[in-house]
């Protein structure tokens, strides 16, 4: 029975083999697509992480800086090669100076700058708009569609008639097929709602074209950097408003200095950050005199440069009413300590007198000043240091010195020396080093602040004030001086002296108002003042009258009634003068007046003194 359906089952068995055979083919198929699938899938996903990490690396390698170049550079720099081939970034020229473009509306393209540009070796002599200059695209180019529209551009295989829808030139264009630049892109550069600018990028080469994704990575990394470069823009549109502000707040021009050469100095920091505070002034005061005030506010941007235009104003104006700078730096003191920002300063104050060479000066913690002598030597004065203003410590002490004929004084902030290695005690050694080795010709304040100690590390804003002494002969004015009798024989003594100097200098024409308002000072120093003390006469671009005595009370004018017999002296002053005032000394006061000159008058020369 067995042996009877032998065959049977033998061809059944074969049949199932049979159909085993076929179903592990097809077992095998299914396999082998469903692992073709993972294989591609298992492929994107590392290609995405790979991306990802890319868009992630961009962070740290894009905006190390607040500086709008800098980090367009680095932009281009970090797309090639790994995205693109070459890579150009050009950014808004309305953009660099501060102003916002919300959505082109205009005639034309937008007006942009190349601001930077990367490439493989292979491309170094293509031709794109150079670094710096006005990026001009003239016609409807792919780059204006993508500026106007703020919508990407991809051109996967770049045709014939496309290459100069891309380059700047007919020869760009040229030298980009040839180059074997193949594909393009182009996406805008767009953060917070405003458009900077465009990254555009291509491929050349047997490197495959741009992709929808590499488009897409791209618009990615386009968004991240624009950030950066927005962060940028605003930052160096803050800085550029406090410096803007600060420079409008310093003194435009230095008044007449009669017997003192002046140079100023503004250095501003290469830290954006160190904007702020640091102030200089020149004033003009009576008699020929000559103020030189330094100043520092401690903190930076808007509200110190705020704080430093107030107390510059303060210092100004106290100095046109007191002369003494230990009295004008405890004024300032308690108007600093009324404002609201709750900030210190320190400052210096040298007045200088052309008369007799002196200098009085105060400190409130600033350093102190450095000496040059006609022979060279250098040396600081030996001046107190104050605390600074609004710390609410005065009295400050004053010193006086006499700066020799041909010697020059050098006022600065500590920004001139501070750096972040090196103590202000060795700083101070090499300025005062610097300065006695300047050759006579860089002895003027810009040239001394840029040969400072500090050098390339330092970080904070400076100012410098140098007043320069002339040679005996040279001072370019002239005065007289004479002390006067206590008693009523002072106003004819004084008229007779002003009358003989104005004749000695070619100015008899003046001499009858002057002796009047003479007259009129002396009388007022007699009645009110204890007897007047000295008579000056300066001569340089105006003539100034001063008379000295020891009374407290300042002369004011005072209105007169009809039936008044006195009482209409300063009114007579007030008219014949072109202006005049008083101020405190530490023995009394002063009383001057100012005249100007007639026209043709001979310039001011030689020295009267009696």
């Amino acid at each position: 029975m067995n042996a009877d359906r032998g065959p049977e089952v033998e061809r059944m068995t074969l049949g199932r083999r049979s159909l085993i055979r076929r179903g592990s083919a097809g077992a095998r198929s299914m396999v082998t697509g469903q692992w073709r699938r993972s294989r591609e899938a298992v492929t994107d996903w590392l290609a995405a992480h790979r991306r990802l990490n890319w868009l992630h690396e961009a962070g740290t390698h894009i905006g190390t800086t607040l500086d709008l170049a800098t980090t367009a550079r680095e932009l281009a720099e970090f797309a090639v090669p790994r995205l693109a081939d070459g890579a150009a970034v050009d950014l808004l020229e309305s953009v660099l100076r501060g102003e916002e473009v919300d959505r082109w509306r205009g005639p034309g393209r937008p007006v942009t700058r190349a601001m930077a540009v990367a490439c493989i070796d292979a491309l170094r002599n293509l031709e794109p708009d150079p670094v710096g200059d006005l990026s001009v695209h003239p016609g409807a180019t792919l780059p204006n569609r993508c500026l106007i529209t703020r919508q990407p551009v991809l051109v996967g295989r770049i045709a014939a008639a496309q290459y100069e829808m891309i380059a700047p030139t007919r020869h760009a264009a040229r030298l980009l097929k040839e180059a074997g630049v193949h594909s393009y892109m182009a996406v805008p550069l767009v953060a917070r709602g405003v458009l900077l600018g465009i990254a555009d990028f291509v491929r050349a080469g047997h490197r495959p074209g741009f992709t929808r994704a590499d488009l897409a990575l791209a618009t990615q990394l386009a968004a991240e950097a624009a950030v950066f470069v927005d962060n940028a823009r605003l930052y160096g549109r803050e800085r550029e408003a406090v410096l803007t502000l600060q420079r409008t707040l310093l003194p435009r021009a230095t008044p007449t200095t009669p017997g003192l050469t002046v140079t100023t100095c503004y250095t501003p920091p290469k830290d954006p950050a160190g904007v702020g505070g640091d102030w200089f002034d020149v004033v003009a005061l009576p008699g020929g005199r000559t103020a030189l005030v330094v100043g520092d506010v401690m903190s930076h941007g808007l509200a110190a440069a705020a704080t430093m235009g107030r107390l510059r104003t303060v210092a100004r104006t106290l100095m046109t009413l007191d002369i003494a700078p230990e009295r004008v730096l405890a004024r300032m003191d308690l108007a600093a300590r009324d404002l609201e920002e709750d900030q210190v300063a320190t400052c210096l104050i040298c007045v200088y007198d052309p008369v007799d060479g002196s200098c009085t000066l105060a400190s409130a913690g600033n350093p102190p000043p450095l000496l040059l002598g006609a022979d060279g030597t250098a040396s600081y004065v030996e001046l107190p240091q104050g605390a600074p203003l609004g710390a609410g410590v005065i009295p400050f002490d004053p010193v006086q010195v006499t700066a020799p004929a041909e010697s020059t004084l050098f006022l600065f902030t500590d920004g001139l020396l501070k750096t972040r290695t090196d103590d202000i005690d060795t700083q101070l050694a090499r300025l005062r080093d610097t300065v006695a080795a300047s050759a006579p010709g860089r002895r003027d304040a810009a040239a001394v602040a840029a040969a400072g100690p500090g050098g390339t590390d330092r970080f904070d804003e400076t100012v410098m004030v140098a007043g320069a002494r002339p040679p005996h002969g040279a001072a370019g004015f002239a005065f007289g001086t004479w002390e006067l009798p206590a008693d009523g024989t002072s106003a004819g003594i004084a008229r007779r002296h002003v009358r003989e100097q104005l004749d000695r200098w070619g100015l008899a024409e003046l001499a009858d108002a002057v002796e009047l308002v003479t007259s009129e000072l002396v009388g007022n120093a007699l009645r009110h003042g204890n007897g007047p003390g000295r008579l000056r006469l300066v001569l340089h671009d105006r003539l100034a009258l001063e008379v000295t005595d020891t009374g407290p009370d300042l002369p004011q004018i005072q209105h007169a009634p009809l039936s008044a017999e006195g009482g209409r002296g300063l009114q007579l002053v007030n008219m014949l003068c072109r202006r005049w005032g008083s101020c405190r000394t530490s023995t009394g006061k002063v009383v001057w007046a100012e005249h100007d000159l007639p026209p043709g008058s001979p310039p001011a020369c030689g020295r009267v003194v009696v």
